[in-house]
């Protein structure tokens, strides 16, 4: 192995593993060759094992949803797809770093662990992409940033929603001004495949507070305020109301028998009425519970601006028919940004989010979705939390900040969060 490549290793190897294989190795079939994933480590040796080499090891893991594009769903891609030397296998991320295998870690473990990880990964000079939502608590995201600072250490957060090509032509309409100036957002929806009571995508921890920070509020809340940042700029403030309505959640097999259930303190819904800071106003609405037919905004919701709207993928201007925004970027857009946003044609938001860590290790800097742009998309999901649980209104900055905290206050007593 040439020393010039980044020696990777895989921290947590659950269900998204093999969305960020595929993501690799498409950069290797587009001739990017400067990594190597020298290590997978999981404490259950058989989730590490499983991800090797086709046709050996356990069994693949089974499929979390019916839905084909889950990106958790993913299966048919193994290391040794794209390179010829099997990784090493490790049941404890310490070892790993202590034998000095790896330049840099993705840590796609429970978010409980990404702390943890990230600051082992930071304190022996090795740089870290970390899963979303990036931490528990906004001390804990603090402190990695602070320490990845320190080191001149990349730190990176896998937001992939950034990368979609929906959410880039978006924001290339907001910045071209076709729609004028933003004023209205709706986004988020009641019900989906997790309905009502189901446990989301086969893990318990999801719906543990101390475990996950926060339910949907932090695990869909990832996606949606990193889309609406950087689409329609910062939240500065939120007013909302967040819910437990389903405390008990299951797993059931196909004949419909329960097969493992947990007792859930982590919120499942959410309402929350936003104010940006270019003085927008927004709705976002979003429950893992909700028995009946499911409600939806479109994939992306709808914003509204003084020339026209966009309600989802539909560009609607006034005066003018509805079009594709994505179709409208690649005709309209300046070619430039089209590759930069695109490099070769790539459009796997995986391989694109992964790409551009590597590239930010190369050049010494931060990738664009950094640790302190995890921060920023955590800290409205914080804010929802810490709004219901005070009853008024909270500004985003002092969440961020650190300054707001009462719901956070149990985690980080719990995880020595200092």
């Amino acid at each position: 192995m040439s020393s010039s490549k980044i020696r990777l290793g895989f921290v947590g190897l659950g269900y998204i593993t093999g969305a960020h294989l595929r993501g690799l190795k498409l950069l290797r079939d587009h001739g990017f060759d400067n990594f190597e994933v020298t290590a997978l480590c999981s404490r259950n040796r058989d989730n590490a094992e499983r991800w090797i080499e086709r046709g050996k090891g356990p069994a693949p893991l089974p499929a979390v949803s019916a839905w084909p594009d889950d990106p958790l769903n993913v299966r048919d891609v193994w290391v040794r797809d794209f390179q010829s030397a099997a990784p090493r296998v490790y049941t404890d991320h310490r070892s790993m770093l202590a034998d000095r295998a790896v330049d840099a870690v993705v840590i796609l473990s429970a978010v409980s662990a990404h702390h943890v990880v990230a600051g082992d990964a930071l304190d022996a000079g090795v740089h870290a992409f970390v899963e979303k939502p990036f931490t528990l608590t906004a001390r804990a995201a603090l402190r990695l940033i602070e320490k990845a600072e320190a080191r001149r250490l990349t730190l990176g957060v896998a937001e992939n929603l950034r990368y979609f090509e929906s959410t880039r032509a978006a924001a290339w309409a907001v910045r071209a001004n076709l729609l004028g100036a933003i004023q209205m957002v709706l986004s988020g929806g009641v019900g989906n495949v997790w309905s009502p009571d189901a446990i989301v995508a086969r893990t318990p921890w999801r719906h543990i507070k101390r475990e996950a920070g926060g339910g949907g509020t932090m695990d869909i809340g990832a996606h949606l305020f990193d889309r609406l940042r950087y689409v329609c700029g910062e939240i500065e403030e939120v007013f909302a109301f967040a819910r437990t309505l389903e405390p008990l959640r299951v797993t059931r097999d196909e004949a419909g028998k329960v097969i493992e259930q947990v007792q859930c303190d982590a919120d499942d819904t959410f309402f929350a009425l936003l104010q940006f800071a270019s003085g927008a106003i927004g709705n976002v609405v979003f429950s893992w519970a909700g028995r009946g037919p499911h409600t939806h905004f479109e994939a992306g919701g709808a914003l509204y601006g003084s020339r026209g709207c966009l309600k989802g993928d539909q560009l609607i201007l006034d005066g003018q028919p509805p079009a594709d925004v994505t179709a409208r970027f690649y005709a309209d857009a300046d070619p430039a940004l089209r590759e930069r946003l695109f490099p070769h044609r790539i459009t796997d938001c995986f391989a694109l989010e992964l790409l551009e860590f590597l590239r930010a290790i190369e050049q010494g800097r931060q990738p664009e979705t950094s640790g302190v742009e995890g921060l920023k998309d955590m800290a409205p999901g914080l804010a929802i939390l810490e709004s219901s649980t005070l009853g008024r209104p909270v500004k985003v900055a002092d969440v961020e900040a650190g300054r707001v905290e009462t719901y956070q206050e149990s985690i980080n007593e719990y995880w020595g969060i200092r």
